[in-house]
């Protein structure tokens, strides 16, 4: 059993005798059940949702497709479409919307350990519902949370169904058009259209599925203080989902499960004896053999993950991907926020910029968004000291990965650059100035907790020109991704 191993103290709790359940956990953290039960409700939502979605492109995508073939040999085309295609893409999409059913029999293409204890928690809690409190409210909320997890992984399952018939139908049709050494580009493009949708169906069930195993600390604490049970570690012995599918044994753990398995003396002497019949050479020889496996290994792990592996199943896409695609509109926003300074002939800054950014990512490379900025006066010099509102701004702009950390920028902004003592007077936009940016910025990685990376950001304002009076031309600029 995998479960989150942390050393969190188990606060006061006592054992009945001939009872290996105890009679209460105190500091267990009461808002998980609901916690739990809103979390699945929106994965079971968003699932549904989507797939009734992708489920009606598929269609589309097909019914366009089976159009072309038909223009193109409608004798040979009549096979492929035998039946009702597009009816069996409804006909998916309504089961998986309107199954309720509770039982599920697989976890799809991979393990999730944390979803399996989670699942295992909320049943033990169930079965020993003296164990937290004694609240009929309380119990209410672990057997509603429990219900709604076994709810949504069985719409998983029926989801991993619906894409394992994605997926054939996709091989299907690619044979049927393997048959044919010239195509027009029209029918191979609707092709790639259905495998995209079909790709990124795929794609959106294994995010949900990351998310279902994703913790939080809420669910470790609980997971930390129920593992301290010897009641709760039988019971997933017993009852988890990995239990039942390696049926471990009623001794495992004990002194009695590690009768006739070797030692680790023995394993080590048997490595020995192997080794010594290749010689001298023989200990070196294996280990230059086994550090080339694992040079393979990396370089095929890394090719995977180019592609977005990661599951069992994973579909080999034939394009390029784009991994934001199946990610919802709020993951895809990047807040950030930037300053800039305009100095004097002395060494200190008389206005600063302070923007705010709100990007939208189409995908890996590109970023566009929208922000403002707001300017604040210094004064002059370290002697004369003065806070004031000397603009704002609004902005718009574009990010193009050119290479490795480095981006094309481009922008279009108004600025409002009169001082001003209330918001009223900025309202009237011909007196705001134009202008036009584009430049280049090096984007830093960083491990803060807040700011996830540095941008530095050297722009020239190619409308500062047409000003009067002139603005500043070259643009310096530092900004913060949170």
């Amino acid at each position: 059993m995998l479960l989150l191993g942390l050393s969190v103290s188990l606060a006061g709790y006592s054992q009945s005798p001939g009872d290996s359940a105890v009679n209460k956990i105190t500091n267990f953290p009461s808002g998980l059940f609901s916690k739990v039960r809103d979390r699945t409700a929106s994965l079971d939502r968003q699932l549904n949702v989507q797939t009734g979605k992708y489920m009606r492109r598929l269609a589309k995508r097909e019914a366009r497709l089976q159009r072309l073939l038909y223009a193109q040999d409608s004798a040979h085309a009549v096979t492929l479409y035998s039946g009702n295609p597009q009816q069996q893409y409804e006909q998916l999409a309504q089961r998986l919307g309107h199954d309720s059913a509770k039982v599920f029999t697989s976890m799809g293409p991979e393990y999730l350990p944390y979803a399996d204890s989670l699942r295992g928690t909320l049943a033990f809690l169930n079965k020993n519902p003296g164990l937290i409190a004694v609240d009929p409210a309380v119990q209410a909320k672990i057997q509603a949370s429990l219900a709604q997890m076994q709810q949504l992984q069985a719409r998983l399952q029926d989801a991993d169904a619906i894409k394992q018939y994605v997926q054939a139908r996709k091989a299907q049709l690619q044979q049927y058009l393997s048959q044919y050494s010239h195509l027009p580009a029209s029918i191979t493009g609707a092709f790639q259209a259905y495998n995209k949708e079909g790709f990124y169906y795929a794609e959106q069930v294994r995010q949900y599925r990351a998310m279902l195993n994703d913790p939080d600390k809420m669910m470790q604490k609980a997971l930390s203080l129920l593992n301290k049970l010897p009641a709760f570690t039988s019971f997933m012995r017993h009852n988890s989902f990995l239990a039942g599918l390696f049926n471990v044994p009623d001794n495992y753990g004990s002194t009695e499960g590690l009768v006739g398995l070797q030692t680790r003396d023995q394993v080590l002497e048997m490595i020995q004896r192997q080794v010594g019949q290749g010689g001298a050479n023989g200990a070196s020889a294996i280990q230059q053999s086994l550090q080339s496996a694992q040079q393979d290994i990396n370089k095929m792990r890394d090719k995977l993950s180019a592609l977005g592996g990661g599951s069992g199943d994973m579909d080999m896409p034939g394009f390029k991907a784009n991994p934001e695609k199946t990610k919802t509109f709020w993951k895809r926003l990047e807040l950030g926020t930037n300053l800039q300074t305009t100095r004097t002939g002395t060494y200190f800054p008389t206005v600063t910029d302070f923007g705010l950014s709100l990007g939208y990512k189409l995908n890996t490379n590109n970023t566009v968004g929208l922000g403002a900025s707001y300017k604040l006066g210094w004064g002059n010099g370290i002697n004369h000291i003065a806070f004031s509102s000397q603009g704002a701004g609004i902005r718009s702009f574009l990010d193009i990965k050119i290479k490795g950390s480095f981006s094309a920028t481009g922008g279009l902004e108004y600025n409002y650059t009169t001082p001003f003592t209330a918001f009223q007077q900025i309202r009237y936009l011909h007196l705001w100035t134009q202008s036009g940016l584009i430049g280049v910025t090096k984007t830093v990685s960083m491990k803060s907790r807040v700011f996830k990376k540095t941008k530095l950001q050297l722009l020239w304002d190619f409308l500062s020109y047409q000003q009067v009076p002139k603005t500043q031309a070259i643009l310096f600029r530092i900004g913060y991704n949170f």
